[in-house]
């Protein structure tokens, strides 16, 4: 996956939200989309008309960088998506939803998205006691989580634990805090989604 190295907080201005994409950063009052919560560049200021083009195009934006997840990736969700019983927009967030490293995240095991890809790939989550260090490895109900017992000794870990105590669990989710360890309850809902997208503007994008 080709990665994105300028400044994150970018993402959010240019969605006109955030993305929390930075972790403890965008709970402060350091975030830059508090700070300036119009679009980056000279024109960012600006008031421009939006085509509809331009708002399917927003929409998909938002969920490719609020995952995390390529073009590609995305656009292959899509097709599976379509597939799938059920409405193809809320079938394309489930799928996000649903990939290991999100989860990891949702669970408070990371400050971020991509904090958790990166413990993901190190290899410090097993699923159902096995290793998986894939972040789009796709979780199905009744699959268990846990963080690698090497890993929650370590004090730094601990600490990134403890800074995301707080973080509201979503009831699809059954997290043993204690232990770190979880286990997927049913699939998720798009009520249970916290993404703040309408989805039907990138089913209409790639239905095109």
């Amino acid at each position: 996956m080709a990665r994105y190295t300028e400044a994150v907080c970018k993402l959010c201005r240019r969605e006109g939200q955030k993305l929390f994409l930075k972790g403890d950063r965008c709970y402060t009052g350091k975030c830059a989309y508090e700070r300036r919560s119009y679009a980056p560049g000279q024109h960012g200021q600006g008031r421009k008309k939006v085509s509809e083009y331009g708002l399917q195009l927003r929409a998909k934006q938002h969920i490719s960088r609020y995952y995390g997840v390529s073009e590609k990736q995305l656009r292959k969700y899509f097709a599976q998506a379509e597939k799938l019983k059920g409405m193809t927009g809320e079938n394309l967030l489930r799928l996000c939803e649903l990939r290991l490293d999100n989860v990891v995240y949702l669970l408070g095991w990371a400050s971020s998205r991509a904090q958790a890809r990166q413990l993901v790939n190190h290899g410090h989550v097993q699923v159902n006691g096995h290793k998986v260090d894939i972040p789009s490895y796709r979780l199905k109900p009744d699959e268990a989580i846990q963080v690698r017992q090497k890993t929650k000794e370590k004090d730094a870990y601990k600490t990134i634990v403890e800074s995301n105590a707080s973080r509201p669990i979503p009831e699809w989710l059954d997290l043993d805090r204690a232990a770190l360890s979880a286990r997927v309850v049913t699939l998720p809902e798009r009520s249970q989604m916290a993404i703040d997208v309408k989805e039907h503007l990138v089913v209409e994008f790639y239905s095109k």
